[in-house]
């Protein structure tokens, strides 16, 4: 899914305000939701060994001519059958991500065959796509060489160790949904930060990173947070969404100042303060701001359209169940989304930690799992689809519970 904004790119930016402004509005746009997008990542590895380092060369070839440019100079980066686009990440995990649908059955349809035949072009080159979204295997390595990466890597090196990991071993499932209309915006924007906990539990897959235990049932969700605090982890949930991340997107430090081959960015410097003149001789474009935009990584960034980002890659077509269950949640009632999700309301870290082993969280996921199975014939999808991923769904919140009353 893509959002356009409404000012021409090489406009400088006169002011912070300004520049808030702006993204406020090109950042929420409203209207009936009607439109669905997902986006499936999977970290990459030799078939024969999970455990040897990716090359570039390699990842090249199997891709061909649906390699994006950032790996692939002058690639003509062709979409795969059902139009979804290839990209690579830092450290060579390969993405999906599809044109924006209004059908669900549509949707999971293309997105099943374009990631199919993603498998098999890795698979011609004895390449597999991880099942985990944190790779279990190998310590952090960037491929790509891009400017783009270098800067955000260098100004996550100084942070800690978390940002290298995240930009180069996580693998996430995005799931995103209209903002809907201007007076429904807050309520949907707060329900998926509600849900988040208890779908991080219910999804946790990655509790092994470099061959050891981590000790945390979602350590990509402990990576992502730890990545640039507190601009990766929730957000305040304020009454005006729009202002609240206008208000975030200026206080962000600036990662890449695209400016000559090296685009390292001052230490400190925030968008804000570069709005308001920081950088003398060097005001801001609104193609800067919308760069910037992309460099920030919240649970939920807002895109026009709202990402859910929060999810860990899941094994196969382990993807479908939650985006089943987050698309009808979305269908149903806010007031009992948000009754459903209270009980692990705001408990991101013990839910990144513990799962389902969390007795609030685990509380949740059963009301939300109970909710979601209940509406989700309002997605259109196929009633013995809904019955599978109704009984995989179940079967994860009971095996946690009986599990519990054994011990």
């Amino acid at each position: 899914m893509t959002s356009s904004g409404g000012s021409p790119a090489t406009t400088p930016i006169g002011s912070r305000a300004e520049a808030e402004g702006y993204v406020a509005m090109v950042c929420f746009k409203h209207g009936p939701p009607r439109l669905f997008g997902v986006e499936l990542e999977w970290t990459v590895h030799h078939a024969d060994d999970p455990h040897r380092p990716l090359d570039a060369g390699l990842l090249s070839k199997a891709l061909g001519m649906h390699a994006p440019a950032t790996l692939v100079r002058g690639s003509p980066q062709l979409p795969l059958s059902r139009g979804a686009l290839v990209t690579v990440e830092p450290g060579g995990q390969v993405e999906i991500s599809g044109p924006a649908s209004d059908s669900i059955p549509q949707l999971i349809d293309d997105t099943a065959a374009d990631a199919a035949e993603l498998t098999a072009l890795l698979l011609d080159a004895d390449l597999v796509p991880g099942a985990y979204g944190l790779d279990p295997f190998r310590t952090p390595r960037r491929i790509l060489t891009v400017p783009r990466y270098a800067a955000m890597e260098h100004a996550f090196q100084r942070l800690g160790p978390h940002g290298p990991r995240m930009m180069c071993s996580t693998a996430g499932l995005q799931i995103c949904l209209d903002a809907g209309q201007a007076d429904e915006t807050a309520l949907r924007w707060r329900a998926l930060h509600d849900l988040g906990p208890a779908l991080v539990g219910l999804f946790a897959n990655s509790r092994r990173r470099a061959g050891s235990d981590t000790g945390w049932a979602s350590a990509r969700t402990q990576a992502t947070f730890g990545t640039c605090a507190p601009f990766t982890e929730p957000p305040p949930l304020d009454a005006d969404p729009a202002a609240a991340w206008a208000r975030t997107a200026m206080e962000a430090p600036v990662l890449c100042l695209r400016r000559g081959d090296t685009w390292d960015a001052p230490t400190g410097l925030t968008f804000g303060a570069w709005a308001d003149g920081q950088l003398p001789g060097d005001r801001p474009t609104y193609d800067d701001l919308d760069y910037h935009l992309s460099t920030l990584f919240p649970p939920v960034r807002p895109r026009g359209y709202l990402e859910v980002r929060y999810l860990d890659a899941q094994p196969g077509d382990g993807w479908i169940a939650p985006t089943l269950l987050l698309t009808a949640l979305m269908s149903a009632p806010m007031d009992q989304v948000l009754a459903a999700a209270e009980p692990a309301a705001g408990r991101w870290f013990p839910a990144a930690r513990e799962g389902l082993k969390d007795t609030l969280v685990l509380r949740a996921a059963r009301d939300v799992v109970a909710l979601g199975t209940e509406v989700m014939d309002r997605t259109g999808v196929d009633p013995e689809l809904i019955a599978a991923v109704a009984t995989r769904l179940q079967r994860a919140v009971d095996t946690t519970t009986h599990g519990r009353r054994a011990s």
